[in-house]
């Protein structure tokens, strides 16, 4: 069987948007380079906290840019890819992940298993919900893991406007194979993520922002049932 996945399928879904949002790509930028580096927060942490355990559900919109630093001395953040989408999550480890632009995908976990479909290709990846906390965004920060359980938290102080926590990955035989990610970023205001920065071992970088929020709302089961398609591939990863 001739396995197609596109590049970074299952360490992420991303997102774009038509028109790119100067003011939001300003200033992450202005920061994505400070990370680790000691400022004047000191609460950041502390309001990731307070989310993970009082926001029971939530519904929004994401945009998500890969971005390019330029060689030389004269570093300039280029962004090559872009997209959007809207989520929706119910603790403990349910959310829903959709792609709108420019292609169709869908992820969910119902607590027990991650699913991840592709409409171009009508492709269905299934892997355990334990197995995949760096499948995207959406698992590090709606998923049935506790953070600190793989994750070192550190302030990282202000920038653009928000307060920073520094997400480490801790040396975890669950999770080291399934976490792409060597540095994490993720942007607190009033007790709720509102961007998140991530960067691998290549140095790559992908940077998210968070709209539209609407927290501890009723959510429908259903809102975590997918039905594969007619025809679809369907792989199952261990």
């Amino acid at each position: 069987m001739s396995v197609r996945l596109r590049c970074n399928q299952l360490c992420l879904f991303v997102a774009r948007t038509n028109m790119l949002r100067p003011y939001f790509l300003g200033l992450l930028i202005l920061g994505m380079l400070g990370i680790g580096q000691t400022t004047y927060a000191n609460d950041a942490v502390e309001q990731l906290r307070s989310f993970t355990k009082n926001t029971k559900s939530a519904s929004g919109d994401f945009l998500q840019q890969q971005v390019s630093l330029s060689s030389g001395s004269d570093v300039k953040p280029r962004v090559v890819r872009q997209q959007q989408g809207t989520f929706v999550f119910s603790r403990p480890g349910r959310f829903s992940w959709n792609t709108l632009k420019p292609f169709e995908q869908v992820m969910i976990a119902d607590g027990k298993q991650l699913m991840m479909w592709d409409k171009d290709l009508n492709q269905v990846t299934y892997r355990k919900a334990n197995l995949a906390l760096a499948a995207s965004p959406a698992a590090i920060l709606f998923g049935n893991t506790a953070l600190e359980e793989y994750f070192e938290l550190n302030n990282a102080g202000e920038r653009g406007n928000l307060f920073w926590v520094e997400l480490i990955p801790k040396n975890s035989k669950d999770s080291a194979e399934d976490m792409p990610y060597t540095k994490i970023g993720i942007g607190m205001a009033g007790n709720l993520p509102i961007a998140m920065e991530l960067r691998d071992q290549f140095g790559n970088i992908v940077l998210l922002s968070f709209s539209n929020l609407k927290t501890n709302i009723p959510i429908l089961p259903s809102q975590f049932i997918f039905k594969v398609p007619s025809g679809a591939e369907v792989l199952k990863l261990q």
